[in-house]
């Protein structure tokens, strides 16, 4: 048996037993993958189109489960397709800014001085703008629509890829392998991408399924406030703001997307929680 089969088998019961010491990803992982299989099969599970009309303002009932809302369609069924929306301008967002965030906080904790200074003092202003602030000015420069949407969440999140990971870079810029590699005569290019990025994945992974959880809420708000464009897309938001004036008659169209989009913000703050906790426990056992 050769050393590597030796070690995979020796570290998979202590692997297994990390995961199951972690109940938080099994929770949140089960509700993300409920709600991004929904997105995927929509239009398999739903029960109507998401335009088609039957009875308005309906009660639960056997062919209607959450009823109707005040356009004659199912809610079931626009629930069901608004998570495609959400969780694809909400994936967009977080990726762009991981993207940008990473970039700016490797930048600032690699180079250090002027640089690090000039983009964390940049930071800070972005930080001093409010989120609605953000989704504004983006609106003035652009028009209402999608793209909008997912340009404003965006810039809202990279602050806080950019600080946490230039404060892992501080420290990992003077670790002993760094600095051996540095000495080994390692491009900046191949320090970025074989030394300094494997080393805050899991950094990064963690805040980017949080931060997926906030982009839902800010997606959702957002959409509410007509940032979104077109407010008869299938989409919690949207359905939000349709819902709204008619409360007094029936709340099924606002309560049940206001649930999809609690239980979605909660499955991925579990799973980021969880991953962090066996993230953590991992570094410990070596």
């Amino acid at each position: 048996m050769s050393a590597a089969t030796y070690q995979l088998k020796t570290t998979a019961p202590s692997i297994r037993k990390r995961l199951f010491q972690v109940p938080g990803l099994w929770v949140g992982g089960g509700l993300i993958f409920t709600f991004v299989f929904c997105a995927i099969f929509a239009g398999v599970i739903s029960p109507y189109g998401p335009d088609e009309r039957d009875g308005k303002n309906e009660p639960p009932s056997s062919a209607h489960w959450l009823g109707t809302d005040t356009n004659e369609k199912d809610v079931l069924t626009r629930v069901i397709y608004g998570s495609r929306l959400s969780l694809i301008a909400s994936i967009t967002s977080i990726s762009c800014a991981v993207v940008v965030g990473v970039g700016l906080g490797i930048l600032a904790g690699y180079r250090g001085g002027r640089t690090d200074m000039f983009i964390m003092r940049l930071i800070d202003i972005w930080l001093s703008f409010p989120s609605l602030l953000i989704a504004f000015l983006v609106i003035a420069a652009m028009r209402p629509g999608w793209t909008a949407v997912i340009l404003a969440v965006a810039l809202i999140n990279v602050p806080v890829f950019a600080r946490q990971i230039r404060a892992e870079m501080l420290s990992l810029k003077h670790a002993a392998y760094v600095e051996a590699a540095i000495a080994a005569g390692a491009s900046p290019w191949y320090l970025v991408w074989f030394v300094f990025l494997p080393a805050v994945s899991g950094t990064i992974w963690v805040l980017a399924t949080l931060g997926l959880g906030h982009a839902i809420l800010e997606v959702a708000g957002l959409s509410f406030l007509g940032i979104a464009g077109d407010p008869s897309n299938a989409e919690w938001g949207s359905m939000l703001v349709e819902a709204k004036g008619e409360l007094h008659v029936t709340i099924w169209p606002a309560l049940a997307p206001g649930i999809a989009i609690s239980l979605t913000i909660l499955g991925f703050n579990l799973f980021g929680d969880g991953l962090r906790e066996l993230l953590n426990r991992r570094t410990r056992s070596f």
